[in-house]
């Protein structure tokens, strides 16, 4: 009984830490003024750093339909930050479901599938109240993410049709889409430049024989479209059923809106990396990482498994002409690591400068504590270096004995 009321206690414990980052609060809008419900009630998950790092930011997500959606969406958002697969995000959900307001949210003409008097409202309170609000209030990076189930799911996608498109990345979880949908996308979506898209579609059986073949057409002209800055990413999920769908989607969705901050994968590695150069390899690396910043406002320096990715292009191409290069990045960047100067050490031992080789090889013995137990094998280098030190400076006297050798004996023959 004991055992069961202290694993009681810890849940209790688990569920206040989490919501004690999550807040509930009311919005009045003046953009949903009249006919439409005025007052919104909001979810906001704000992770535990942000009051802790003063000069970090934030991307933000937009969770639509907050009562089913939210505590899915940021479940996941914090298992990919502390898997280090996502940066952490400001959640923001919007209730929908209390007096029926979903519907006029995200009703459509039928006549031209654009949206009506009372979704355009919920349009513009987003657009122009809701997201300034947050951005005033809290610090988000310019990386934003929208999230909608069928008709919601179908709703943010007029975010995306739009001139400059609001969101970055668009999440749709079995979208209901107007039979007129399809002309929108194609006369914005292949000519998107302004920035990159990500755009997240599921679909199943359990959605119906209408709806699932409506959202194949979509998928059709989706997959088409050729544009770099379009990102599209669509999973078909026939042995769920729409709830589990859900969780499913939300999860991929993220891990491909993502998938530029995590590590080097595999997959990454073969399709990028692997038939480039050094110094390309070198610079992709490079790129990445500003990329990741630029994109996310995450100022995180180059993971020692990113630089171990590459480690092979570097030491087998171009006879190790870049390991001076890889040596010293990896010493700006992790400068108490020995890592650096070794590579460094390869360098100029491979062109037989053995006193700049044994320079970097002492180096980077000197960084490594006494307690190290690679301490003795890094060692090596320098013992080795050493030898061929010695070598070096005995080998031209043996050579001068046998030329004195020679003149002497063609002295005698003559």
């Amino acid at each position: 009984m004991k055992k069961l009321a202290l694993k009681f206690f810890f849940l209790l414990i688990a569920i206040s830490g989490f919501s004690q980052n999550i807040t509930t609060e009311k919005f009045k809008s003046a953009e949903l003024a009249g006919e439409m419900i005025d007052e919104r009630i909001l979810k906001i998950y704000v992770p535990e750093s942000y009051k802790t790092d003063s000069t970090k930011v934030y991307p933000l997500a937009l969770v639509l339909d907050a009562e089913y959606l939210f505590d899915v969406y940021v479940a996941n958002a914090k298992l990919f930050a502390a898997k280090d697969k996502a940066p952490e995000q400001i959640v923001i959900g919007i209730f929908q479901n209390q007096n029926g307001e979903r519907k006029l949210d995200s009703r459509v003409n039928i006549e031209n599938s654009l949206l009506a008097e009372s979704s355009s409202k919920f349009y513009k309170f987003i657009k122009k109240e809701l997201l300034p609000k947050m951005e005033d209030r809290y610090r988000i990076s310019q990386f934003k993410t929208i999230v909608g189930n069928t008709l919601t799911g179908n709703f943010i996608n007029y975010f995306l049709v739009e001139d400059n498109p609001t969101f970055n990345a668009y999440v749709n979880i079995n979208p209901s889409f107007p039979p007129g949908i399809a002309g929108l996308f194609q006369g914005k979506i292949p000519d998107l430049d302004a920035k990159k898209i990500y755009y997240y579609m599921n679909n199943g059986k359990y959605n119906g024989k209408k709806k699932d073949e409506a959202i194949k057409k979509i998928h059709y002209i989706l997959e088409n479209v050729e544009n770099e800055n379009f990102a599209y990413k669509f999973d078909r999920l026939d042995a769920s059923t729409k709830e589990s769908s859900i969780g499913q989607g939300i999860a991929a969705a993220q891990a491909q809106i993502f998938e530029m901050y995590s590590s080097i994968s595999k997959e990454e590695f073969n399709n990028n990396i692997a038939d480039l150069s050094p110094g390309e390899a070198i610079e992709y690396l490079e790129k990445k990482y500003v990329e990741i910043q630029y994109l996310f406002g995450a100022n995180i320096k180059i993971r020692q498994r990113d630089i171990f990715a590459i480690e092979s292009i570097i030491l087998d191409k171009e006879n190790g002409d870049y390991l001076e290069e890889f040596g010293k990045m990896i010493n700006r960047l992790y400068p108490e690591s020995p890592i650096g100067d070794y590579y460094i050490g390869q360098y100029y031992e491979a062109g037989n400068q053995f006193k700049q080789a044994l320079k970097y090889y002492k180096n980077g013995y000197a960084k490594i504590s006494a307690d190290d137990p690679n301490g003795d094998g890094y060692y090596e280098n320098v013992e080795r270096v050493l030898a061929k030190t010695k070598q070096g400076r005995e080998r031209p006297e043996e050579e001068e004995v046998i030329e004195e050798d020679v003149v002497e004996d063609d002295g005698g023959q003559n």
